[in-house]
């Protein structure tokens, strides 16, 4: 469902100008009660939407859905009712909320059963990722990247523009937004060292990306041509990939990523829906030379996403320390799932894949410390005057995003996590 018709609405639920959840968003999380029970829920303004309550209701009788779908620990089940229902649940909601109905705007007691102040949500990730696959897509981020460890006339590697880069993370050390970490332990090796040493990581990374959920599964052997990929994504995330520089550097070869990765990564509570961002969707960029005829496709598969990374000391001010956009992907999210199906791994309801890190032409718009400060040799100065060469215990890292155009905003609201010390 295009959400380009929704112009024209407003909602009887006030909220700013400024707000991420609009009448035009309704993206789907899980709550926690104050009696521990997992409820399948939206937002719109600074108000929870309890759709298990709304279900028990009659609201969505239509749909003839069973109330386990909405008191569960995950989305996973809600998700596998595939998108008809869930984009008529959707629609049902703006038709709800929009100042044209009355239906729930008129009864005060069903409004005190579906309503919830966001402030005092507690919000759990969204789902049970059945699988965790991270990418390599943004060219600017790989050619910085490369030119600091390469020669940079060779800073991109032979196979860069011919594939989607990617590799299997570890889905248990996802974690929603406001939960903390510890500083990871590890082996590293200074340059100068014989051999390595074990102990807290020295250079600590934040990591901008974005992520999208499997909406559809594929037997095994099955494959996703690109004209069908738009069936089998679900919706986006915020996502933060923490990564250990130091650590990576010393264990990549000749495997990739391992301990340096796997230690945690944050994810945003709510799941932006396809539908809701189909408004801002853009060309991605030029792809030379052309790729494999699997990987090309028709329409523009970039989304316009303003993205901004704040961090946030212990004491003193917070600061952006990057403004990016996720339209800057030389991978689109299409060629990342078709190429990731394209040997027949299956599919699962549930799987999220993140983009790899976010960065633009521009110092200001690099997505991790590792570009923003050059390796450290160009440290960041904070507003209280001190340096950030990469990240340190007690800041917390914020990851926001939105999508704005023709008076439609969609936002993902925030990813964020505090480092604590490493434990001995």
């Amino acid at each position: 469902m295009s959400n380009t018709h929704l112009s024209p609405h407003t909602s009887w639920i006030p909220y700013s100008a400024d707000c991420d959840f609009t009448i035009h968003n309704i993206p789907f999380g899980i709550s926690k009660s104050s009696t521990g029970a997992y409820h399948a829920s939206s937002i719109i303004g600074n108000y929870v939407i309890d759709l298990a309550a709304l279900n028990s209701l009659g609201y969505f009788s239509e749909l003839r859905i069973e109330q386990s779908v909405f008191v569960n620990r995950y989305l996973n089940d809600f998700i596998s009712l595939g998108k008809e229902k869930t984009n008529r649940i959707r629609a049902i909601l703006i038709e709800l909320f929009s100042d044209a109905s009355s239906k729930l705007k008129a009864n005060e007691a069903h409004q005190m059963q579906v309503l919830k102040d966001s402030t005092l949500a507690d919000m759990q990730l969204p789902i049970k990722v059945s699988n965790y696959t991270d990418f390599y897509s943004s060219i600017e981020h790989a050619t910085n990247v490369g030119t600091m460890f390469r020669d940079p006339k060779n800073a991109l590697l032979p196979n860069w523009r011919h594939i989607p880069i990617g590799y299997h993370g570890r889905a248990s050390s996802i974690c929603v937004s406001g939960t903390n970490f510890h500083r990871p332990n590890g082996q590293t090796k200074a340059a100068d060292a014989e051999l390595p040493t074990f102990g807290p990581t020295k250079m600590l990374d934040f990591e901008l990306e974005m992520a999208f959920v499997v909406g559809k599964e594929t037997a095994l052997g099955e494959t996703i041509p690109m004209d069908k990929t738009n069936e089998y994504i679900f919706g986006m995330l915020l996502f933060n990939d923490w990564s250990a520089r130091d650590m990576q550097t010393w264990e990549y070869v000749p495997l990739g990523p391992f301990l340096a990765k796997n230690f945690a990564s944050t994810v945003s509570p709510w799941i932006v829906t396809m539908e809701a961002l189909e408004p801002f969707r853009v060309a991605q960029p030029t792809q030379e030379p052309s790729v494999l005829p699997y990987l090309q496709g028709t329409g523009n598969n970039n989304i316009d996403i303003h993205l901004q990374v704040i961090l946030q000391p212990e004491k003193g001010d917070e600061m952006v320390v990057s403004t990016s956009n996720f339209k800057y992907m030389y991978w689109s999210m299409n060629q990342q799932l078709a190429h990731h199906a394209s040997n027949g791994c299956n599919m699962q309801i549930g799987d999220l894949y993140a983009s790899g890190t976010i960065s633009g032409a521009t110092p200001d718009s690099y997505g991790s410390m590792l570009e923003l400060t050059w390796r450290g040799t160009k440290p960041i100065t904070m507003p209280d005057g001190t340096e950030r060469k990469f990240i340190l215990d007690q800041d917390t890292v914020i990851i926001k995003g939105y999508c704005e155009k023709d008076g439609i905003r969609v936002g993902f609201g925030e990813a964020k996590a505090k480092v604590l010390a490493a434990t001995s």
